[in-house]
């Protein structure tokens, strides 16, 4: 059944019924955006960009799960490229950043224009989780395929195995297989990035 009580299999979204689809699903698909990237014009963006590829492939909801279920689909898909696209700019963005901080943070000789102030917090336990979360993140953005949206099913959003094989139309060995790859490859990817580190 969907949530408008109509079974799902005979459930097809319509093009005319598409600008409720903002008032019904909007708040709870900005809340499961911003819950993730932390940035409410990013979430904004990222819930318009949902509803504008739901409109586009509104041909191809088949009806197995209800439409907010198929939203917040396409939205995870929307979240790790936001992700993937993200890693690749701060690359860019921090090689740049870093040289103009140096210039103007320390004199010709290398010493500090003006000293850092002593603060009463450790900023590197405040950081920490902050800075693990960031990596994870790029990690899942580096994964191949549909396992960063496994992973994401099962370890975010804590479906089942069945949910996750209605939700991505796959098997359940298949499920498992995927799911094994994407936490060995978080693995590796969080040890060179992260344990290193530390």
């Amino acid at each position: 059944m969907s949530e408008d009580g109509v079974p799902s299999e005979a459930f097809k979204p319509k093009w005319e019924e598409a600008e409720g689809w903002v008032d019904r699903y909007g708040e709870s698909l900005y809340r499961f955006a911003l819950a993730r990237v932390k940035d409410p014009v990013a979430a904004e963006d990222l819930v318009q960009e949902t509803f504008l590829a739901a409109l586009r492939g509104h041909q191809k909801f088949q009806g197995r799960s209800s439409l907010k279920s198929w939203l917040v689909a396409i939205l995870k898909h929307k979240i790790v490229d936001h992700f993937r696209k993200s890693v690749k700019e701060k690359v860019l963005e921090n090689f740049d950043s870093l040289a103009d901080q140096a210039a103007n943070d320390f004199d010709n000789r290398g010493k500090w224009k003006f000293r850092p102030q002593h603060w009463a917090v450790n900023p590197a336990k405040l950081y920490e989780q902050k800075e693990f979360m960031d990596i994870l993140y790029e990690c899942l953005a580096r994964l191949r395929g549909r396992l960063a949206d496994i992973f994401m099913l099962r370890e975010v959003d804590g479906l089942s195995t069945e949910e996750i094989c209605n939700e991505l139309n796959i098997t359940a060995t298949n499920s498992w297989v995927m799911l094994y790859r994407a936490r060995a490859g978080l693995r590796r990817c969080l040890e060179d990035n992260w344990m290193d580190t530390k």
